[in-house]
């Protein structure tokens, strides 16, 4: 079954509805910034609706979302405005207990490839296998950038007194 995304207000509105969580989650871990995960979700959406596209189901278009929307954070990354660093005071996740939150702070601070295989295995639930498929990378590469991440993770978290506190 194929979906073709019709222009009316109600569809639009279904479709922002139903992604702009994950969509807007990615860009704040990409960017550490809100001010430019928002226009990095305008700039996603505006995409989705431009271009004619088709999709084979629910689930390809949430993939091209997610793909589209790590693309775009990367472009964001290496453009020359983004230089100047900004502090990420701003991030907004859904989390629940103060050590979650601290937990997160860790995350975004990885390196940049790491740290989008690791929120999308993690905090979107994607398997190694649907994560390269979304990234357009290696199953094995998905599973190396994993074990590094949670490598740097756990060598971060017990020098920070992480791991003490959480037993």
């Amino acid at each position: 079954m194929e979906i073709q995304l019709l222009r009316t207000d109600s569809c639009v509105s279904e479709i922002i509805s139903k992604y702009a969580d994950l969509v807007f989650r990615l860009c704040i871990v990409y960017l550490k910034n809100r001010a430019n995960a928002e226009d990095a979700f305008q700039d996603i959406f505006i995409k989705l609706f431009e271009k004619n596209l088709k999709f084979n189901d629910e689930e390809h278009l949430k993939a091209w979302l997610i793909r589209c929307t790590a693309n775009h954070c990367k472009n964001m990354l290496g453009s020359y405005w983004n230089k100047f660093r900004v502090s990420i005071d701003d991030v907004v996740l859904p989390i629940e207990d103060k050590r979650d939150e601290e937990l997160v702070e860790f995350v975004m601070k990885l390196p940049f490839k790491y740290k989008g295989v690791i929120y999308l295995y993690y905090y979107e639930g994607y398997n190694t296998l649907e994560i390269s498929e979304i990234l357009n990378i290696k199953e094995a590469t998905v599973r190396t950038q994993l074990k590094r991440g949670r490598d740097i993770l756990k060598k971060d978290l017990s020098i920070g007194g992480f791991e003490d506190e959480r037993r």
